[in-house]
């Protein structure tokens, strides 16, 4: 059989099966963990500052923000190996209550170190939440259908991260951004009842033993979480704690990304690796994998750096800055159900992703042209193609996976492709945050000689602290300088426009890597050992032991 070929498995299938109160209401809960998980990624960001100012450090955001973006990676791929092992129903369970207990660990942290500790085990949490609603809707639907249902759920998800700044925003200049985390306790209170009650019809795992546990592959993700941590320790401290060229940049950077490969033959060598190499063998589950990968790094590119721009160029407030970005949940929320509709309607997903991805390069292309006089138009019609693009592609590139792999490879899989679409957040952040941070420094020296002062409040990490904390205007003294104010904006103008040009280079590499992936066929049978019984059935056993 040729790697490309779809194939089948052993596992009894389910053609059709019936969708009673139990299916919808167990994707009602997942719906409700996904705006959970959502919710928090981005909620955060916008009250950034204002926990800066309490905690009392300007050091500080980096770690809250990467505590959380490094278990999220790191642990996603475990979540689809012990899946297998525990029960899809179990994993859920818990991954809510991991997330919970990391907000009320947040919530009231009395030290930064607290803090970040509490972000992380969320991050651990919602590693679980984002990858068990993806199982657990396989695990309901055929691969031919799931489109339409992912489109839900991902629409769900697309809306709750971009609400997250408004609703952190909200909270951080009329209450307290702890209330970000105090208001996860009761949402995650709910989603732990649906999923108590909903997931109850589905089969359990195996229960903990060591028999169990032995089965987990400990060393293979220690590896995992330890080059990732190490890659993001580099991405932390390049251009801002460290210089680019120091050894303390680069020798993190050089084993994380060595580590990487090590992992990968390593997990050769299990009997039940945590990420499969087989899952690369093809050419069309590959150029899902990667395009997920950029898809992801994409979206959190056009989201980190529109804020920038915002409040640094049109001297918006972090509130109105969040508000904002709503042309981007407007379209993207929408079009993610229309195209996960009609790839269930056509059965094809190759179109769809060339699709998203031809419109990505055109949205990068028209950002690079955002300066201190675009108009309230412009920005937001270039959103909105950025936005189609975005959602055209979101309920696509796991179907372009699994579709030539069999489905008893559904719970690795979906966890690779959850690791992948994380570990392009790490970089949607870390390397638009490098190009902007060193093209500051370098545009700062030249245009600002004259003003030592302002030119080392902008070096170093100061442009990015300085916008994000809405202080930038008042700290440089800009009111009373139009000059100055106007040199400042062309630095952050231009640092901008080579963020949006090197983004720009990597929707080109999305687009060729749609030409890589092969068109096949999508299976219109559920075969999962872990779904709903078909009720119908029920009763034909039923009578016939009668």
């Amino acid at each position: 059989m040729k790697p490309d070929e779809p194939v089948t498995t052993e596992v009894t299938a389910q053609t059709h099966p019936e969708r009673g109160w139990r299916f919808w209401a167990i994707m009602t809960s997942m719906a409700v963990a996904s705006l959970l998980a959502g919710l928090d990624a981005t909620a955060v960001s916008t009250a950034m500052p204002s926990i800066i100012y309490d905690r009392g450090t300007s050091q500080g955001y980096m770690w809250i923000a990467n505590a959380y973006l490094l278990t999220t990676a790191a642990f996603t791929p475990i979540v689809g190996q012990t899946a297998n092992i525990f029960g899809h129903r179990a994993l859920t369970f818990v991954a809510v209550i991991i997330f919970a207990l990391g907000s009320a660990i947040a919530g009231p942290a009395p030290s930064l170190g607290a803090l970040v500790a509490g972000r992380a085990i969320q991050g651990i949490g919602c590693a679980g939440i984002n990858a068990m609603v993806e199982m657990v809707v396989c695990d309901l639907v055929p691969l031919r259908e799931r489109g339409k249902f992912m489109g839900f759920i991902f629409a769900i998800y697309a809306i709750s991260t971009t609400i997250g700044p408004i609703v952190g925003g909200g909270f951080a200049s009329r209450v307290t951004w702890r209330w970000i985390f105090y208001l996860n306790l009761p949402l995650a209170g709910l989603a732990l009842v649906m999923v108590l009650v909903s997931l109850s019809a589905l089969p359990s795992g195996s229960g903990m033993s060591m028999r169990s546990l032995k089965r987990v592959d400990f060393s293979g993700n220690a590896l995992l979480v330890a080059s990732i941590t190490s890659i993001l320790l580099a991405l932390t401290w390049g251009g801002g704690e460290q210089r680019w060229s120091s050894w303390r940049t680069i020798l993190p950077l050089v084993l994380g990304l060595l580590g990487l490969p090590l992992f990968l033959l390593y997990e050769t060598r299990v009997p039940e690796p945590t990420t499969p190499l087989r899952l690369y063998s093809n050419r069309t589950s590959f150029a899902g994998l990667w395009c997920a990968f950029i898809h992801n790094m994409l979206v959190f590119w056009i989201l980190f750096v529109l804020p920038i721009y915002f409040q640094a160029v049109l001297r918006f407030s972090a509130f109105r800055s969040g508000i904002s970005i709503l042309p981007t949940a407007a379209v993207c929320m929408p079009f993610t159900i229309i195209s996960g509709g009609i790839m269930s309607k056509i059965g094809r997903y190759r179109p769809l992703l060339m699709a998203g991805f031809a419109l990505f390069p055109i949205a990068l292309g028209l950002f690079t042209r955002l300066d201190e006089h675009s108009t309230t138009g412009y920005w937001v019609g270039i959103q909105i193609i950025g936005a189609l693009a975005i959602g055209i592609i979101i309920p696509v590139t796991l179907p372009t996976i699994l579709t030539p792999l069999p489905e008893s490879n559904v719970a690795v899989t979906t966890a690779t492709w959850a690791f992948m679409r994380r570990f392009g957040t790490i970089w949607g952040v870390a390397i638009p945050l490098a190009i902007f941070n060193s093209k500051v420094d370098s545009l700062a020296a030249a245009r600002l000689q004259g003003n030592d002062e302002a030119r080392d409040m902008l070096s170093n990490g100061g442009a990015y602290t300085l916008s994000a904390s809405g202080f930038l205007y008042p700290e440089l003294g800009l009111d009373g300088d139009p000059d100055l104010e106007a040199t400042v904006k062309s630095i952050y103008v231009d640092s901008l426009k080579l963020c949006w040009q090197v983004g720009l280079g990597f929707a080109l590499l999305g687009f060729l890597l749609t030409f890589v992936a092969k068109e096949l066929h999508m299976r219109t049978e559920l075969e999962t050992e872990f779904g709903l019984e078909n009720e119908s059935n029920k009763k034909e056993q039923v009578q016939a032991s009668a």
